[in-house]
């Protein structure tokens, strides 16, 4: 706007994704009061790939800035789900950024960065979130979603909440070292079976 010729549709655009950001952080917020004082979250259906899309939209600059590519493998033919779809953002974009902070040390090879969806069994949705980072130490595994576990950056209270809020959904939530470098996180949510039919 202080260029001698603004641009105003450059301005538009911007002011477009301000407000849209700022619903998301109100939405954020007070799904958080609700968890806080122990109200049930609101459930809706949800098509997980749209989840899935609106959290990589919110990372995406992340990925961009630590050179990460992503591959994303979302099943065209994955079922509704019952959620609280804030929450599942918020246990998405956990694991998303905790795969990117996984790979910041690594030089040697790609970054990459694998999103995945599908079904399990018929029975359940399953996402999943690789990465081509350091991998996880086979000690850790036990104690990887415990509260305040030791984390480089952060509280290390990220896994635990998100495995709180896939169980308080029916589901699990884990994760795996991979063949290769670095590891994968997974979790399954129910599909009801209203949504089977």
């Amino acid at each position: 706007m202080t260029r001698q010729s603004p641009d105003l549709e450059e301005a538009r655009v911007a002011v477009e994704r301000i407000i849209r950001d700022v619903g998301r952080a109100s939405e954020v917020i007070e799904r958080v009061r609700a968890l806080v004082k122990k109200s049930p979250p609101r459930q809706d259906w949800l098509e997980i790939n749209d989840t899935i899309g609106e959290v990589i939209a919110l990372a995406r600059s992340d990925m961009q800035a630590n050179r990460v590519a992503l591959q994303l493998h979302l099943a065209a033919d994955v079922p509704r789900i019952r959620g609280a779809r804030i929450q599942l953002q918020q246990v998405l974009l956990n694991l998303i950024m905790n795969a990117i902070e996984a790979m910041s040390g690594v030089s040697d090879r790609p970054r990459e960065l694998r999103v995945s969806s599908g079904n399990a069994e018929s029975t359940s949705v399953v996402v999943a979130v690789q990465d081509s980072g350091s991998g996880l130490a086979t000690e850790s595994l036990e104690h990887l979603f415990d509260a305040f576990f030791t984390k480089p950056r952060g509280m290390g209270m990220g896994l635990a909440i998100s495995r709180t809020i896939i169980e308080a959904h029916g589901g699990r939530l884990w994760a795996t070292s991979n063949a290769g470098p670095g590891a994968t996180f997974q979790f399954l949510l129910p599909i009801p079976s209203k949504a089977q039919s």
